[in-house]
């Protein structure tokens, strides 16, 4: 969940005026740029617990780090995110600690970006006794033992989420991941971008597979993030339809995202919990309690923040089914999917091979995906055989770029060669070497 950003005043009346917005993001190829975003779970070395903002904790990072050259986001008096030449740091609800990297131009910068800020962070947080892991989920801490962190619109969606889904604290609290945020060209290569990544969204999910434990033990998922996300909240989740209907385009998705039931409204520095109220009612007719403020387009792009489909439609796509990782990983999210969409014949060829399954299907595997990974089936294959063919494409989609940066694959190539998964490595060695210790996968996956 990034930083708010600054609010638009102009009065929205339509879903057309939403659809301009995202169509606004359109841009010729030449300026596509590529910003990644990964999660870090953080624990205190002395006794793996998780880190609160005060005592020497998150809040001590960010002022270390800001040190450096950042400038504070603030929510009243405590500094909860920093921004610097595009990018951000910000904070998830438990603490997990998020870089929000700028657009770079291709995948070596998104490098040398995630060694910068790693640095910056093993700097500011060695002295501090706190480390950080690039795994899917906190693989000791129970829920209530997760601090919250001081930031308004948590305290809303904290009350708000377990009206919705059982599992929706746990998203917010346990959760971490790596995100991509991509570009398109114009409506149609939109649609075309969003219908391959949204179909292929659970196939990262199994191949980013890396957070197999809960509370010290074995949860019986290979990504636990991925199964926790299948019961957060069914209004703003998951892999909606209506992309794949005909004629879809800007404006369906707009109408889509008016109807996502609302978290809050901002106004004068403060956030007003209007959770489970239509945006749509409050841009024909106004809000009961605030009664006199009008919405804004400020308004619906801090709403489009809030619908949390496997991939969202911003002004750009932001490619959301993974679980955060390894360095190599952290890198081999924005390969992936820059080889999938970035090339003209790779996108073809990704969309024509999963253009024959049924939305029906997708949904299927979206829920088998966290618990099975590469073993999961999807139109009568292994997902494993699939992800063969699919990152064959990115390959070849990343070679065409010529860059050099094919080498990014790796990772997830050597996944699908051995069938073993960061999860089945984890798991692997909690039965063997660390006899039964989950602790030990802290150090495991320390960033």
């Amino acid at each position: 969940m990034s930083n708010p950003g600054q609010a638009d005043p102009t009065p929205i009346t339509s879903a057309r005026q939403l659809a301009e917005w995202f169509a606004s993001g359109s841009k010729p190829r030449a300026d596509w740029r590529i910003g990644t975003e990964h999660e870090k779970i953080g624990f205190r070395r002395a006794d793996f617990s998780p880190p609160s903002y005060e005592h020497q904790g998150i809040g001590a990072l960010l002022e270390g780090i800001m040190a450096k050259g950042w400038d504070p986001i603030r929510d009243g008096d405590n500094v909860i995110g920093l921004t610097r030449n595009g990018c951000s740091v910000s904070l998830e609800p438990g603490g997990q600690f998020e870089l929000s990297g700028g657009p770079v131009e291709d995948l070596h910068a998104t490098r040398l970006e995630t060694a910068s800020h790693l640095r910056d962070v093993h700097e500011v947080a060695g002295p501090l006794g706190l480390g950080f892991a690039g795994i899917g989920f906190n693989p000791v801490a129970r829920r209530e033992d997760m601090p919250w962190m001081p930031k308004s619109r948590y305290s809303i969606m904290r009350r708000y989420m377990p009206l919705k889904g059982n599992l929706g604290l746990d998203m917010m609290l346990r959760t971490a991941t790596v995100q991509v945020n991509l570009d398109f060209g114009d409506e149609a290569d939109m649609v075309e971008k969003l219908r391959v990544s949204l179909a292929l969204q659970p196939l990262a999910t199994a191949l980013f597979a890396s957070s197999p434990l809960r509370e010290g033990k074995p949860s019986g998922y290979k990504s636990l993030r991925g199964h926790v996300w299948s019961d957060t909240d069914p209004d703003r989740t998951g892999i909606p339809g209506l992309v794949f209907e005909e004629g879809f385009g800007f404006e369906r998705f707009a109408e889509y995202a008016l109807d996502v039931p609302m978290y809050f409204v901002a106004r004068d520095g403060k956030l007003h919990d209007v959770a489970g109220q239509s945006f749509r009612t409050f841009m024909k007719k106004g809000l009961d309690g605030l009664e006199g403020i009008e919405a804004t387009m400020g308004d619906v792009a801090d709403h489009v923040t809030t619908v949390f489909t496997e991939v969202r439609l911003k002004k750009f796509l932001e490619m959301r089914g993974s679980d955060s990782g390894s360095e190599a990983m952290l890198l081999a999210e924005p390969a992936l999917w820059v080889g999938l969409i970035y090339d003209d014949a790779a996108q073809k060829a990704a969309r024509a091979l999963t253009k024959g399954w049924s939305v029906a299907e997708m949904h299927a595997l979206r829920a088998e995906a966290p618990k099975l990974a590469l073993d999961a089936t999807v139109a009568g294959r292994k997902l494993r055989d699939v992800a063969r063919d699919v990152l064959a494409i990115a390959e070849g989609g990343l070679k065409a770029r010529g860059l050099g940066e094919e080498a990014y694959l790796a990772p997830l190539q050597e996944i699908v060669a051995s069938g073993m998964t960061q999860a089945d490595r984890i798991l692997q060695l909690y039965e063997g070497a660390w006899k039964g210790d989950a602790t030990r996968a802290f150090e495991f996956t320390e960033l």
